[in-house]
């Protein structure tokens, strides 16, 4: 399984992109994959070839009406290991003893 962590957006459309953005996560959310968005980015958590086929379907429908696209891409991956999404802050929670600010 991996993580991946992406941010997506056009160059060419100005300062407020988040018609954009919210396209992209129409996308991510219809994709049955798990995901958590930030303020940054989405992680997303799934098989290799699956998450992939996610970023790819963001970029095919940002690309239809625009010219110039910024997209960066974070993987991390670990053999046997799910729900990583989530137990990686509840770990870090649970060593700091409190939950994070969200």
């Amino acid at each position: 399984m991996v993580l991946l962590e992406f941010s997506m957006y056009p160059l060419d459309r100005g300062e407020s992109l988040s018609t954009y953005v919210a396209r992209s996560l129409d996308i991510i959310g219809k994709s049955g994959v798990e995901y958590q968005c930030h303020s940054m980015g989405t992680v997303l958590e799934g098989e290799f070839n699956q998450v992939m086929d996610v970023v790819r379907r963001c970029f095919e429908r940002m690309a239809e009406d625009c010219n110039r696209i910024e997209c960066m891409i974070k993987i991390d991956y670990r053999r046997g290991h799910t729900g990583r999404l989530r137990a990686k802050v509840a770990s870090v929670e649970a060593k700091l003893g409190r939950p994070l600010s969200k």
